[in-house]
C-alpha cells in the first residue's frame, strides 16, 4: 500500500486490526480485501475459521502470509482477547447472532451475544485508547413512522416516512411480548454505549449499520454446512429451497420491502471507514443500496429466473408458497415493513455509493452457491433412498 493516500491527501499508514468474527461472512470478505489491497496486518479472531482458510496457508504461500493469524477463541470468557485488542491500532467487532429465525426462538442468546458480549470489547478499546469499529444492524430502526399509518394513507409513500437516517429516525419496536425485536434491542443498547463512551471517554468509534449485505459465503444451506433445522437469512432461505427444487416459502405473502447491497460494495465502504479515520470517527453509517429495493416475493420472484439461468434447470411449475409467520418463525415474530437507507452521511463522509445491480448480484452468489452445493445436495437427497 506504499504511496497509497486517504481522502484527504494523507499517506495510509499500515496498522494491526483485531478482526473479531473474522471467520465469518463479512470477515471473510473483508480479510480477503486486506489481505489482497492494503499492507494492514490481521489478527484474525473467532471460533471458525473455514471460510478464511484459504488465506492461511502456510507461511510463504502467499505474499500476505506474514500479515494474517488466526486465534480461536470465544470472546465471551477468553482471557487472550484483552491482550489482542491492546496489541492492535483498530478493532473491528462483527461478531453476532444475526438470523430471524433465532431472534424469538433463542431470544436470551441473541441478547447476550448482541449486548452482553460485546461490552468487554467496548470496555477494552475504550480502556486502552483504541480505535473501534462496531458493526450494528439496520434492525435498530424498528418499524417505519409510516407503518402506523392507514395502509391506503398518500403519507406512506413519503419518504420522510420510510427513508432511515442515521441521525434523525426514531428507533420503534414491538411489544415486549414481540421477542423478534431483541436482537434490535441488543443492538441499539451496545450503540448507545459506544456512543456515551465516546462522549464521555474519548472512545474513537465508527459504528456500521448494514442493509441487506448478499454475496458468496452467506450464511449456510441447512444440512450441508449448517444444521438440518437451521433456517438462515432470507436469501440463503430461497437458494437452499431453488437448490432442492422445492417451492420458495414467502413469510405472510412476502410484502415486507427491503433493500440489498453487494458484498464487494460495501467492504469498499468499510476499507474507507479503515483508511479514513478523521472522517469515519464519531459517525454511524448506513451502509446500504436504496437502488435495489423489492418486496421479499420479487426477491424470490427474480432469484428463480436467475437461478435457471445459471443451473440450466428450469423453474418450478408452482414456484411459491405463502405460510405464516407464526408457522415459519413461530410464536413472538414481528417485522418491518420497510428498510430504506438514507445515504447522506456516508456519501458526504466517505464518497462512498454502491455499483452493483440487484440482478448482477444475484446472479453472482447463486452462480457461487450451485457451484459450492449443487452436487451436495444432490447426493444429500439420493442417500436416503439408497439405504432404502
Amino acid at each position: 500500500m506504499a504511496g497509497r493516500l486517504d481522502l484527504d491527501g494523507n499517506p495510509i499508514k499500515s496498522m494491526k486490526i483485531c478482526m473479531i468474527g473474522a471467520g465469518g461472512f463479512i470477515g471473510s470478505h473483508l480479510c480477503e480485501k486486506l489481505m489482497s489491497e492494503t499492507d494492514h496486518e490481521v489478527i484474525a479472531v473467532d471460533v471458525y475459521n473455514d471460510k478464511i482458510r484459504h488465506l492461511l496457508e502456510p507461511s510463504g504461500h502467499h505474499p500476505w502470509s506474514s500479515r494474517i493469524s488466526f486465534h480461536r477463541l470465544n470472546i465471551k470468557h477468553d482471557p487472550r482477547l484483552e491482550g489482542l485488542i491492546k496489541s492492535s491500532d483498530l478493532t473491528i467487532n462483527l461478531a453476532a447472532i444475526c438470523t430471524p429465525a433465532d431472534y424469538n426462538t433463542r431470544p436470551l442468546d441473541t441478547i447476550y451475544s448482541n449486548f452482553i458480549d460485546a461490552l468487554p470489547v467496548v470496555k477494552y478499546c475504550s480502556e486502552n485508547q483504541k480505535r473501534l469499529i462496531h458493526f450494528s444492524t439496520c434492525e435498530v430502526y424498528g418499524k417505519t413512522i409510516g407503518s402506523f399509518l392507514p395502509k391506503d394513507h398518500p403519507l406512506r409513500q413519503e419518504p420522510e416516512f420510510y427513508v432511515l437516517k442515521e441521525d434523525a429516525s426514531p428507533c420503534i419496536f414491538g411489544s415486549i411480548e414481540k421477542q423478534r425485536w431483541s436482537y434490535a434491542c441488543a443492538k441499539q443498547l451496545i450503540e448507545r454505549l459506544i456512543y456515551a463512551e465516546g462522549a464521555e471517554n474519548g472512545l474513537d468509534f465508527t459504528i456500521v449499520r448494514p442493509f441487506n449485505w448478499i454475496g458468496p459465503r452467506m450464511d449456510f444451506i441447512p444440512g450441508i454446512d449448517g444444521p438440518s433445522e437451521g433456517v438462515p437469512r432470507v436469501l440463503a432461505c430461497f437458494s437452499n429451497n431453488l437448490l432442492r427444487r422445492e417451492p420458495l416459502q414467502l413469510v405472510d405473502g412476502g410484502q415486507s420491502q427491503r433493500t440489498f447491497v453487494y458484498i464487494k460494495d460495501a467492504i469498499e465502504a468499510v476499507l474507507l471507514m479503515i483508511n479514513n479515520p478523521a472522517r469515519a470517527n464519531g459517525h454511524i453509517f448506513n451502509v446500504g443500496n436504496p437502488n435495489n429495493e423489492v418486496t421479499v416475493r420479487q426477491l424470490g420472484e427474480m432469484m428463480t429466473e436467475v437461478y435457471s439461468k445459471v443451473s440450466g434447470e428450469p423453474p418450478l411449475e408452482v414456484p411459491t408458497i405463502d405460510v405464516s409467520s407464526k408457522e415459519f418463525y413461530g410464536e413472538g415474530y414481528d417485522d418491518s415493513d420497510k428498510r430504506i437507507p438514507d445515504m447522506t452521511i456516508i456519501n458526504k463522509q466517505l464518497g462512498w455509493n454502491p455499483k452493483t445491480s440487484l440482478w448482477d448480484l444475484l446472479e453472482s452468489t447463486l452462480t457461487y452457491q450451485h457451484r459450492t452445493y449443487a452436487e451436495a445436495i444432490k447426493r444429500a437427497i439420493a442417500k436416503p433412498f439408497a439405504s432404502s
